[in-house]
């Protein structure tokens, strides 16, 4: 558990994901907690490099 504190830090854990997703209904297992929170941390990375791209190309 050490482990997976340290390498989540500050960030969503795939346990706190899959509870999370309980919560709404959802029901996933951790390994695909685990892969959605990747999934949604490629969009978010690709989000941020098209708005920083038209930042730049705005001035």
């Amino acid at each position: 558990m050490e482990i997976e504190e340290e390498k989540y830090r500050g960030r969503i854990t795939p346990n706190k994901a899959q509870k999370m997703l309980s919560d709404e209904g959802k029901n996933v297992t951790l390994e695909e907690a685990e892969e959605i929170l990747e999934f949604l941390q490629k969009i978010a990375y690709v989000q941020v490099r098209k708005f920083l791209n038209e930042k730049d190309e705005d001035m």
